[in-house]
């Protein structure tokens, strides 16, 4: 009689690796369409209804915010909704309190002046130190404050999985977690934020991808620049009437390239150094719930506010003191600000720019809300960060004064929205991933990014004529 032999634990795992190249690329959805179809069928057959509606209101609002065909342009809509209540909501509020912290700053290097400070030690703690916090509350806090919240109502409502289930195909193209779109989302407030909800993502690979292409969608520090350079060089060119509305449609167009640039460089590191299929993303959508103003309040202002802020405090002042000491420090009559600007003006010309917003750039790592009143700052020659001019005024310095022309108003939104992610990324990058090797191919992806599209733009540009 022959004895059976008995299949070891090992064994069904070589059997099923062995099967595994068999399956189709989507069994995983059959087998969770199988689940559901058979508890359907369950239902069906045990449960009586007391009612004979075909939907409930729940499911007639998915039927349209998940709906093929209006599913993505209402995603953008509310997109935009948020966008401009953001900028609107934010300007009265940011003019006040930097009109309120530049006051402080007045009276203290005043004091200091009066009891004998030397002017060196004034202007780096109160024109430096200080400034820099002040420029990077008073633009970075209110935006903060306003998106966050709005940001958690969609959330608390029920609306965000919506999202990601609108764009899970596409992320699942790109070898991505449909869950990616939260995080995307979350980092049009801040990219570090973002970074940080990268958490919901199970998968170590598919959460490195999205921690990795975060910095593609353009946060609010860098909204500054790309609705000056909207507002000064294309909506100029239209009647006033419209202006406000081509300001706002070209930074909702810059926003999808930085969308198209994530979904490009996800699928890029799907295929390369983080190669993998994109794992099953099994969502259930939950229903529609009135939002709890405490969770809201909490998780927008404690979480997510506060603690951004925080970080891009401690990184803000070293960045105002540099910029101070490159102002004021002078070699045979020009300051050391301008006299690396110079120096960097061949490359900036290979990609578009100048000098100038190169050393912004460098200088603006800790925190992207001053790259405008940095480049300011040394076009004209003045020793500490300053307020743009009024648009027009903006206008005649930029182009007249120094140059600017269209290419160098488009490759500088393209730069923006491509460029190394600032010093508080990095810094939540590297506490997220406990690599620094992560950390510094975040900024090689990006920065690499940037001066090869930059650089391609301007030399088409250049050889066609158009400049």
């Amino acid at each position: 009689m022959t004895e059976t032999k008995q299949l070891q634990p090992q064994d069904v795992l070589a059997m099923a690796e062995s099967l595994r190249p068999q399956l189709g690329s989507g069994f995983r959805d059959e087998i969770v369409q199988s689940m559901y179809t058979e508890a359907q069928r369950i239902v069906d057959r045990a449960v009586n209804k007391g009612s004979k509606k075909k939907w409930d209101l729940d499911q007639r609002i998915d039927r349209l915010v998940t709906s093929p065909i209006f599913g993505l342009p209402i995603m953008l809509l509310i997109l935009a909704a948020v966008f401009w209540i953001t900028i609107v909501g934010a300007n009265v509020p940011s003019q006040m309190l930097a009109t309120g912290l530049f006051w402080i700053e007045e009276q203290a290097a005043n004091l200091f002046t009066s009891i004998g400070i030397p002017w060196w030690i004034t202007g780096f703690i109160w024109h430096g130190v200080y400034r820099g916090l002040a420029w990077v509350i008073s633009v970075m806090l209110p935006p903060m404050a306003i998106f966050f919240p709005v940001f958690t109502i969609l959330e608390d409502l029920g609306y965000l999985p919506r999202v990601a289930f609108n764009l899970d195909w596409m992320f699942k193209k790109a070898g991505a977690h449909g869950k990616q779109a939260l995080t995307m989302a979350m980092g049009f407030g801040c990219n570090a934020a973002g970074v940080v909800a990268t958490r919901v993502i199970d998968s170590p690979r598919e959460r490195l991808i999205a921690i990795l292409t975060n910095n593609f969608v353009p946060c609010n520090g860098r909204f500054p620049t790309l609705i000056m350079l909207a507002t000064v060089f294309v909506a100029a060119s239209f009647p006033p009437v419209f202006s406000s509305f081509v300001a706002a449609g070209t930074v909702v167009g810059v926003v999808l390239i930085g969308v198209f640039f994530t979904m490009l460089m996800s699928w890029i590191l799907s295929r390369t150094v983080l190669k993998g299929e994109a794992s099953a993303f099994t969502l259930e959508l939950p229903p529609y719930r009135r939002p709890s103003i405490g969770r809201i309040l909490y998780t927008s202002i404690i979480d997510r506010t506060i603690f951004v802020l925080w970080r891009a405090i401690l990184t803000a002042a070293p960045a105002g003191a540099a910029i101070w000491i490159l102002g004021n420090i002078n070699i045979q009559g020009v300051s050391l600000a301008q006299l690396i600007a110079n120096f960097l003006d061949p490359l900036g010309f290979l990609i578009g720019l100048d000098g100038v917003i190169l050393l912004a750039y460098i200088i603006a790592i800790p925190a992207n809300e001053i790259v405008v009143p940095t480049m300011m700052m040394v076009y004209m020659g003045v020793g500490m960060m300053t307020d743009p001019p009024s648009y027009s005024q903006l206008h005649t310095l930029l182009v007249d004064g120094h140059g600017w022309t269209m290419l160098t108003a488009v490759n500088l939104m393209l730069f923006s929205l491509l460029h190394n992610p600032c010093a508080t990324t990095i810094m939540t990058i590297y506490k997220e991933t406990k690599s620094k090797k992560w950390a510094a191919l975040s900024v090689v992806i990006t920065l690499g990014t940037a001066f090869i599209v930059t650089f391609l733009t301007a030399t088409i540009a250049r050889l066609a004529g158009w400049v």
